[in-house]
C-alpha cells in the first residue's frame, strides 16, 4: 500500500497537532495560527519566510511563528520527509512565560527558521514521540509537558519592539475577529485612518501579505478548523467565507499542497 504523503496523529495533550509528511509538493505562500516546530528527516527544502530565505536538510530543526507567511519547495525531485508539531499559542505562551519571566505578555517567537543542531533535533523528535506514542496513557501529558519545556527553553525568545503601527493592527484585528465578513478596502482603511493605498502598502510591509491575501489565509485557517471539527465538506466553504467549494479547493490546494478532501482523509 502506498504511504500517504501526509498523516496526522492523535496526541496526548490538547493544543498539539502532529503530522508526518513525505512529499515532493510545492507549497504556496500561506500561514498558520500556531507555532510550528519540526525536523527534516530526509531530503531538503527551500523556504521563504518572514525571517528570510532558508534551506533545510536532513537533521535540521525547522520552525514557523504564528501568522508568519512562508512557502516551501523540495530542492530536487526526490522530495523531503519531515515531522511537524503545530502548537497552539494558548499552550505555548504560559510555558514560555515560565522560561522567560518578565513583562513580555504573550509576545514570544522562535528566533531562527532553521537550525543544524543534532541535540536540538533529538529533543524535538523526543517531543514528537512523547506527544504521539500511547497518547491515552495516564502519564503521557506529564511527559509531553516536560519535553515541551525542555525544547522551548532553547528556541523561544521575547519579541523585540514591533514596528507594525497600531493602525495596521486595527485593520488586522477586524479580519481576525470576523474572517467571513465581506470587508472592503475602504472599511479597513477607514479603521486604520489611512488611505487605501497607504493601507495596502503598510499592511504588506507589516504582514507579508496584502489585506485581501491575508483575509483569504484567515478563511483557510477557519476552513481547516471546521474540517478538523468534523463539519461536512459541503458546508465548510460557505461557513468559512468562500464563494463555493471549488474556490475553497483551489486556494486550499495552492497553500497546503492537498485538497480539502485529502486533508480530511489524513485525519481519519
Amino acid at each position: 500500500m502506498q504511504q500517504k504523503p501526509f498523516r496526522f496523529l492523535p496526541t496526548a495533550l490538547p493544543g498539539i497537532e502532529a503530522m508526518q509528511a513525505d512529499s515532493r509538493l510545492v507549497f504556496g505562500r500561506h500561514m498558520h495560527l500556531q507555532f510550528g516546530l519540526g525536523v527534516i528527516e530526509r531530503g531538503a527544502q527551500k523556504s521563504a519566510s518572514g525571517r528570510g530565505i532558508v534551506e533545510s536538510g536532513p537533521g535540521d530543526t525547522i520552525t514557523v511563528n504564528p501568522g508568519e507567511v512562508h512557502d516551501g519547495m523540495p530542492l530536487d525531485e526526490r522530495g523531503r520527509a519531515w515531522r511537524m508539531l503545530y502548537l497552539e499559542p494558548a499552550l505555548v505562551v504560559p510555558l514560555a512565560a515560565e522560561v522567560h519571566p518578565g513583562p513580555h505578555g504573550s509576545a514570544f517567537e522562535f528566533h531562527a527558521p532553521t537550525m543544524r543542531d543534532a541535540r536540538l533535533a533529538d529533543q524535538v523528535l523526543a517531543l514528537f514521540d512523547a506527544a504521539t506514542h500511547r497518547p491515552n496513557h495516564s502519564a503521557a501529558a506529564l511527559h509531553v509537558e516536560e519535553c515541551l519545556l525542555r525544547v522551548l527553553g532553547g528556541l523561544l525568545r521575547p519579541k523585540g519592539h514591533q514596528q507594525s503601527a497600531a493602525s495596521i493592527a486595527r485593520a488586522r484585528t477586524m479580519m481576525d475577529d470576523d474572517p467571513t465578513a465581506a470587508w472592503s478596502l475602504a472599511q479597513l482603511a477607514d479603521a486604520a485612518s489611512l488611505s487605501r493605498y497607504q493601507l495596502v502598502r503598510q499592511f504588506a510591509q507589516a504582514t507579508g501579505l496584502t489585506p485581501h491575501a491575508y483575509l483569504l489565509q484567515r478563511r483557510l485557517q477557519l476552513a481547516r478548523h471546521l474540517m478538523g471539527a468534523g463539519t461536512p465538506l459541503a458546508d465548510v466553504a460557505a461557513a468559512s467565507g468562500f464563494a463555493d467549494q471549488s474556490h475553497l479547493t483551489r486556494l486550499f490546494t495552492r497553500s497546503f499542497g492537498i485538497t480539502p478532501g485529502a486533508y480530511v482523509r489524513t485525519r481519519g
